[in-house]
Protein backbone atom coordinates (compact mmCIF):
# COMPACT_ATOMS: atom_id res chain seq x y z
CA UNK A 1 0.00 0.00 0.00
CA UNK A 2 1.11 3.32 -0.73
CA UNK A 3 1.59 6.11 2.29
CA UNK A 4 -1.42 7.98 2.97
CA UNK A 5 -2.96 10.34 2.04
CA UNK A 6 -4.29 8.89 -1.31
CA UNK A 7 -6.59 11.37 -3.90
CA UNK A 8 -9.13 10.01 -5.86
CA UNK A 9 -10.38 11.88 -8.74
CA UNK A 10 -13.66 11.57 -10.96
CA UNK A 11 -15.53 13.70 -13.71
CA UNK A 12 -18.99 13.72 -14.32
CA UNK A 13 -20.29 14.70 -17.66
CA UNK A 14 -24.15 15.78 -18.57
CA UNK A 15 -26.66 17.33 -20.40
CA UNK A 16 -29.77 18.93 -19.28
CA UNK A 17 -31.66 15.24 -20.22
CA UNK A 18 -30.27 11.76 -19.93
CA UNK A 19 -28.12 10.13 -17.85
CA UNK A 20 -24.72 11.51 -16.60
CA UNK A 21 -21.24 9.97 -18.32
CA UNK A 22 -19.30 9.32 -14.81
CA UNK A 23 -15.75 8.59 -15.29
CA UNK A 24 -11.63 8.25 -13.69
CA UNK A 25 -8.71 7.79 -15.08
CA UNK A 26 -7.96 4.62 -17.24
CA UNK A 27 -11.29 3.17 -15.80
CA UNK A 28 -14.56 2.82 -18.03
CA UNK A 29 -17.48 5.25 -18.38
CA UNK A 30 -20.36 4.46 -16.42
CA UNK A 31 -23.93 5.85 -16.61
CA UNK A 32 -25.75 7.30 -13.70
CA UNK A 33 -29.00 8.65 -13.08
CA UNK A 34 -31.68 8.94 -10.87
CA UNK A 35 -33.14 6.02 -9.21
CA UNK A 36 -37.04 5.19 -9.91
CA UNK A 37 -37.70 6.54 -6.44
CA UNK A 38 -36.57 10.14 -7.42
CA UNK A 39 -38.18 9.62 -11.20
CA UNK A 40 -35.16 8.25 -12.55
CA UNK A 41 -35.75 5.54 -15.18
CA UNK A 42 -34.57 2.69 -12.80
CA UNK A 43 -32.09 0.92 -15.39
CA UNK A 44 -28.70 2.70 -14.49
CA UNK A 45 -26.61 2.81 -11.42
CA UNK A 46 -27.58 5.49 -9.10
CA UNK A 47 -25.56 7.80 -6.67
CA UNK A 48 -27.34 5.82 -3.84
CA UNK A 49 -26.52 2.60 -5.25
CA UNK A 50 -23.48 3.54 -6.27
CA UNK A 51 -22.75 4.42 -2.30
CA UNK A 52 -24.01 1.08 -1.03
CA UNK A 53 -21.94 -0.89 -3.87
CA UNK A 54 -19.01 1.15 -2.25
CA UNK A 55 -19.71 -0.17 1.27
CA UNK A 56 -20.12 -3.46 0.23
CA UNK A 57 -17.34 -3.90 -2.29
CA UNK A 58 -14.91 -2.11 0.82
CA UNK A 59 -15.98 -4.55 3.52
CA UNK A 60 -15.28 -7.70 1.20
CA UNK A 61 -11.94 -6.27 0.12
CA UNK A 62 -11.00 -5.60 3.52
CA UNK A 63 -12.23 -8.62 4.96
CA UNK A 64 -9.85 -10.07 1.88
CA UNK A 65 -7.01 -8.66 3.27
CA UNK A 66 -7.25 -9.08 6.90
CA UNK A 67 -8.38 -12.81 5.85
CA UNK A 68 -5.11 -13.67 4.55
CA UNK A 69 -2.98 -11.83 6.85
CA UNK A 70 -4.67 -14.18 9.21
CA UNK A 71 -4.33 -17.34 7.56
CA UNK A 72 -8.35 -17.85 7.44
CA UNK A 73 -9.13 -20.35 4.78
CA UNK A 74 -12.16 -19.40 3.07
CA UNK A 75 -14.05 -20.23 -0.43
CA UNK A 76 -16.84 -17.77 -0.78
CA UNK A 77 -18.40 -14.52 -0.01
CA UNK A 78 -21.31 -12.41 -0.63
CA UNK A 79 -22.11 -9.19 0.76
CA UNK A 80 -25.61 -6.84 0.94
CA UNK A 81 -25.72 -3.58 1.98
CA UNK A 82 -28.70 -2.03 2.20
CA UNK A 83 -29.56 1.62 3.06
CA UNK A 84 -32.35 3.62 4.23
CA UNK A 85 -32.63 6.86 2.98
CA UNK A 86 -34.72 9.35 4.89
CA UNK A 87 -35.40 13.06 5.29
CA UNK A 88 -33.86 14.65 8.35
CA UNK A 89 -34.58 17.98 9.15
CA UNK A 90 -34.42 19.66 6.19
CA UNK A 91 -31.88 17.37 4.42
CA UNK A 92 -32.13 13.78 2.82
CA UNK A 93 -29.67 11.40 3.79
CA UNK A 94 -29.12 7.56 4.90
CA UNK A 95 -30.19 7.45 8.94
CA UNK A 96 -28.59 3.36 8.64
CA UNK A 97 -27.28 0.54 6.46
CA UNK A 98 -26.94 -2.80 7.18
CA UNK A 99 -24.21 -4.77 5.32
CA UNK A 100 -24.90 -8.97 5.59
CA UNK A 101 -21.97 -10.93 5.12
CA UNK A 102 -22.58 -14.55 4.16
CA UNK A 103 -18.95 -16.38 4.36
CA UNK A 104 -18.13 -19.91 3.26
CA UNK A 105 -15.27 -21.54 4.98
CA UNK A 106 -14.29 -25.64 4.94
CA UNK A 107 -15.27 -27.70 7.62
CA UNK A 108 -11.01 -27.51 8.72
CA UNK A 109 -11.67 -23.46 9.50
CA UNK A 110 -12.66 -21.96 12.79
CA UNK A 111 -16.11 -20.14 12.34
CA UNK A 112 -15.33 -18.09 15.74
CA UNK A 113 -12.24 -16.89 13.95
CA UNK A 114 -13.82 -16.30 10.48
CA UNK A 115 -16.65 -13.70 12.32
CA UNK A 116 -13.83 -11.91 14.49
CA UNK A 117 -12.09 -11.40 11.02
CA UNK A 118 -15.61 -10.60 9.41
CA UNK A 119 -16.39 -7.61 12.37
CA UNK A 120 -12.24 -6.54 12.37
CA UNK A 121 -13.23 -5.61 8.40
CA UNK A 122 -16.27 -4.11 9.48
CA UNK A 123 -14.30 -1.83 11.81
CA UNK A 124 -11.57 -0.45 9.32
CA UNK A 125 -13.87 -0.51 6.08
CA UNK A 126 -13.04 3.26 5.03
CA UNK A 127 -16.09 3.39 3.84
CA UNK A 128 -18.03 2.80 6.43
CA UNK A 129 -15.90 5.12 8.11
CA UNK A 130 -17.20 7.55 6.25
CA UNK A 131 -20.85 7.31 6.65
CA UNK A 132 -22.38 9.93 9.33
CA UNK A 133 -25.23 7.30 9.49
CA UNK A 134 -25.32 4.19 12.16
CA UNK A 135 -23.67 1.44 10.44
CA UNK A 136 -24.62 -2.20 11.23
CA UNK A 137 -23.21 -5.75 10.08
CA UNK A 138 -24.95 -9.38 10.22
CA UNK A 139 -22.61 -12.86 9.45
CA UNK A 140 -23.50 -15.75 8.30
CA UNK A 141 -20.84 -18.29 8.23
CA UNK A 142 -21.64 -21.58 5.99
CA UNK A 143 -19.40 -24.65 6.65
CA UNK A 144 -18.52 -26.04 3.13
CA UNK A 145 -20.61 -29.74 2.90
CA UNK A 146 -22.87 -28.04 5.58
Amino acid sequence: MQQLPHQYKVKVEGQPEGSLATSAKALPVIQVAPPEEFGGPGDQWSPEELLMASLADCLVLSFKSIARASRLEWSAIECESDGKLEKVGSKVQFTDVLSTVRLTIPASASQEKAEKLLHKAEETCFISNSLACETRLACEIVVAGD
